[in-house]
């Protein structure tokens, strides 16, 4: 009795779990041997995302209905969900949290909504969506974190909203700087016509940058609309003034800079442009002409970006920057670069630290000063300073202390104490 009952509990399970919704249509497909399940939601009637869609659901079409908003976790049961089609619904509001467990999905559709803003984190949930469609909807602005969480999207449709500025974060994004980006750069087809954008430098370079050759982005609509203000009238993009674009121009206080081990050295540089370029700090380089043995026991990867011990824009346009070493040791040599850059461009300027040892002078035996004393003057003067040129070794002060000294006819004959030593050796 009690397995007979059981058995009803499970079959009733189960074909919930394929029956199709109410006011809905499912159909059967194929994707090679693949079975897949497709489900469309039109209906005048619907008002809510439906609850009893079948877990094995690949597509679902959910269009022109009068949905307002989409709730948390509307899709949590759809884990094997490829693509979602929102489209044309009245859709005002989208929970961040709509689209937990969407693991699979590859396609999100919203075009012809009410959408006025996005919850641009919820792309977290959908770590393999590609395609992502906004087409025709009242988003105003596109905040700079959108950025964060488009790496993947290689279809992005924004056109026909009412957006008039463009982030500088996604033109990083989308035109990475060389050696920033890992790997081959992905493609990538983005849709922005039909916004009443402003004619600043972000749009500029936008354009000049998907024209060039080998781009990886495309623009769906390559003519833009701009405007100067958003109470003027629409101008082609090609024809607007952008003359303020200015690639930025680096001049560092010093290019080459010299300083003893253990001082405290500030390297700064100035950068113009606009818009107002950022700076940052780069250790390209470093010297192994002389302390090699330091610089292999200190060794770093490099290039390495340093922190910026103080950076300031007096004014738009004009930047500076300042990094400050303390106790400087010979790990600290090498070339920096102060590298500026803006929409407009990069410019950096190198700058060289070279770092000064400090050497003592040996203390020499007290019969090797007893003799070195008794050699003529001009033969001591070079001998004093020999721990900065030429040390001698404890071999040669032993032949220093065994001989005698030159007479004062050789000792006419300027020689240095390398030539003497040398001398001396052949003896």
């Amino acid at each position: 009795m009690h397995l007979l009952v059981l058995f009803h509990i499970l079959q009733s399970l189960l074909l919930a779990a394929h029956s199709c919704p109410s006011l809905c249509s499912c159909h059967d497909g194929k994707s090679g041997i693949a079975e897949l399940r497709l489900v469309q939601c039109s209906d005048p009637g619907i008002t809510a995302v439906p609850i009893s869609v079948p877990a094995d659901t690949v597509k679902l079409r959910l269009e022109k209905t009068p949905i307002s908003k989409v709730s948390r976790a509307a899709f949590y049961n759809l884990s094997e969900l490829r693509f979602l089609w929102l489209t044309y619904n009245s859709i005002t509001l989208i929970h961040p949290s709509s689209f937990v467990n969407l693991k699979a999905l590859r396609e999100l559709r919203l075009d012809g909504n009410l959408l006025t803003s996005f919850p641009w984190e919820g792309l977290r949930d959908m770590p393999r969506l590609q395609t992502l469609g906004l087409h025709n909807n009242r988003l105003s602005s596109l905040p700079a974190h959108a950025a964060l969480f488009l790496p993947n999207i290689t279809y992005l449709d924004l056109s026909s909203n009412r957006l008039t500025i463009l982030p500088a974060e996604l033109l990083d994004l989308w035109f990475p700087l060389p050696g920033q980006s890992e790997g081959q750069v992905e493609r990538r087809i983005l849709g922005l016509h039909d916004n009443p954008w402003l004619c600043d430098c972000q749009i500029s370079m936008l354009m000049s940058l998907s024209m060039t050759l080998g781009s990886a982005v495309v623009l769906m609509d390559q003519l833009l609309m701009c405007s100067k203000s958003l109470s003027q009238s629409e101008l082609l993009q090609t024809q607007a003034e952008l003359s303020r674009c200015m690639r930025p121009s680096v001049q560092p206080a010093a290019t080459r800079v010299i300083s003893p081990m253990g001082s405290n050295v500030i390297l700064r540089c100035d950068a113009t442009g606009y818009p107002t370029p950022t700076l940052t700090w780069i250790k390209t380089s470093t010297y192994t002409n002389c302390c090699q043995q330091d610089n292999l026991d200190n060794s770093e990867q490099l290039p390495r970006i340093l922190e910026s011990f103080m950076q300031e824009s007096p004014r738009v346009g004009v930047r500076w920057s300042i990094i400050s070493l303390n106790g400087l040791s010979y790990k600290d040599a090498g070339e920096y670069r102060c590298q500026a850059r803006n929409m407009a461009g990069i410019s950096e300027a190198p700058i060289k630290l070279k770092v000064m040892g400090i050497t003592k002078l040996p203390h020499l035996p007290k019969k090797s000063r007893k003799i070195s004393s008794k050699s003529p003057s001009k033969y001591r003067k070079p001998y004093q300073i020999s721990a900065i040129t030429n040390v001698p070794s404890v071999k040669d002060n032993q032949i220093l202390s065994s001989i005698t000294p030159f007479s004062s006819n050789q000792a006419k004959k300027p020689q240095s104490l390398v030539t003497f030593l040398e001398h001396v050796r052949k003896y």
